[in-house]
């Protein structure tokens, strides 16, 4: 199908391409009439705008560009449909770049984006990025940058997060009140700002209880779903807990197919929480207890934040670290044994 210009709506209607684009921008130097029919000849040829051409123009691209560690993560996945939402009723385009936990692959992506293709930065960083440098240079580039989930404490942008303290009290709490007393700590990633959360939360728990800390509870496994069975394996073995905190849902799942290989009764024997989008969750055997983190909420909130920041709205507000709470469901996993 033919492309559709400005210049052939001009001609229709008898008036320039100036008029036309500034009618179809709702521009308040077009009076109403001309806009009514600008607007009704353009929906009636199916034109669709060029949005680099209007960069071109304007020196803005209504694009945004979306990284995240993982997309077959279930939270990222649902991250993007959050993000998607906002942009579509805010008349932006979305990029989604995977960095696939790879430091040296998203300070490559962070280089390709200071050219000028987009407007702003959304950004969830790997579990091996460790400095914001290559972050702060896109920033000097004017490029507007909001961060999500996994955030640094050292780059000054607005950040949207979940509250990951308060609801891994909760959930490590929830196993100290059904009686759990070796609680083990699976964490994916030495270095990001959620597991340490998480892991702190777990800890004051445990102080909370009166209990000691023991410090060879508390494993940390690679963040991504290449994981060692037969170490998670012995590590359960030789450790014998009698409650499990997963910080990631995939640690959770190996968990399960551990506990049947060693005739492990779930949550007779061991019981198992972890942090989770899982739909299927509750159709597992036993079903699982889940954190349930508002992954959509998150990306649509972090968009929005964004775009109103390239718009210049909230200039005057400053920075913002929103943070989302989570959702603890008790299923099963964690149901106490009379």
């Amino acid at each position: 199908m033919k492309n559709v210009t400005l210049k052939e709506i001009a001609s229709q209607l008898g008036v320039s391409v100036s008029t036309v684009s500034r009618a179809l921008t709702d521009s308040y130097e077009i009076n109403v009439e001309t806009k009514k029919k600008v607007q009704k000849l353009a929906k009636d040829l199916n034109y669709q705008p060029n949005p680099f051409a209007a960069f071109l123009r304007k020196h803005k691209s209504n694009t945004i560009a979306l990284v995240i560690p993982e997309i077959s993560n279930n939270f990222f996945s649902l991250v993007i449909k959050g993000v998607e939402a906002a942009c579509q009723e805010n008349d932006y385009y979305v990029l989604i770049y995977e960095s696939h936990e790879d430091f040296q692959k998203e300070q490559r992506i962070a280089n390709h984006l200071m050219g000028g293709r987009v407007d702003g930065v959304l950004i969830s960083v790997c579990s091996e990025t460790r400095t914001s440098d290559h972050l702060k240079e896109v920033l000097e580039r004017k490029i507007k940058m909001v961060m999500f989930d996994r955030v640094l404490n050292d780059i000054d942008v607005s950040k949207v997060t979940s509250n990951d303290y308060g609801n891994s009290l909760e959930a490590t709490k929830l196993l100290l009140s059904q009686g759990c007393r070796k609680i083990m700590f699976l964490r994916a990633g030495l270095h990001l700002t959620t597991m340490d959360n998480r892991e702190k939360a777990y800890r004051d728990a445990l102080k909370s209880y009166g209990l000691n800390i023991d410090d060879s509870l508390v494993k940390t496994f690679p963040p991504s779903k290449e994981l060692d069975l037969e170490e998670l394996k012995a590590y359960l073995i030789d450790k014998k807990p009698d409650a499990v905190f997963c910080s990631v849902e995939h640690l959770a799942i190996a968990c399960y197919d551990i506990c049947k290989e060693l005739n492990l009764k779930i949550p007779n024997d061991i019981k198992v929480i972890t942090f989770s989008n899982l739909k299927v969750a509750r159709l597992l055997n036993p079903s699982l207890s889940t954190i349930s983190q508002p992954a959509y909420e998150i990306g649509k909130t972090a968009a929005t934040l964004l775009i109103n920041e390239i718009k210049g709205k909230h200039q005057e507000e400053g920075f913002q670290n929103i943070r989302l709470d989570s959702k603890l469901i008790k299923r099963d996993s964690t149901k106490k044994m009379l």
